[in-house]
């Protein structure tokens, strides 16, 4: 996995809600867990843009309804400062649901997605409509 160009400000914990962004049936996921992320003792992992979260899926198709998923951090409302010096939000927090090889499970993203998700997953990339 290749690293990010940027220090992504870290804007979401856990039970944070996500809008789920691709067309894989979920339409609400809630983060409960983080892979790859250092903690302390009884400090909650944050995450952004960029990284892979485990979620709940709380709406959505009753098939994958209450299920355990992976998914990556599309887009995220706190600002984060890239290396131009640019400052870059988003309206919502989205996300996309992957598999255990970071593939989309979808076959489509309805919105747009950070440029950082572009450079480190290119197949989630390759199936979003808009890259920013």
């Amino acid at each position: 996995m290749k690293g990010l160009p940027t220090n992504v400000t870290k804007g979401l914990t856990t039970s944070s809600r996500l809008v789920c962004d691709d067309n894989s049936g979920a339409k609400l996921l809630m983060i409960i867990g983080a892979i790859g992320t250092k903690g302390k003792l009884a400090r909650n992992p944050s995450v952004g843009v960029g990284d892979i979260v485990i979620v709940s899926v709380k709406k959505g198709d009753p098939k994958i309804r209450k299920k355990v998923e992976r998914a990556v951090i599309t887009r995220q409302r706190k600002e984060f400062r890239r290396a131009n010096g640019v400052r870059i939000m988003f309206e919502d927090n989205a996300g996309v649901l992957v598999d255990d090889q970071n593939l989309p499970k979808g076959t489509e993203i309805k919105g747009a997605i950070a440029r950082e998700v572009a450079e480190r997953y290119p197949k989630v990339a390759a199936i979003a409509a808009a890259v920013i």
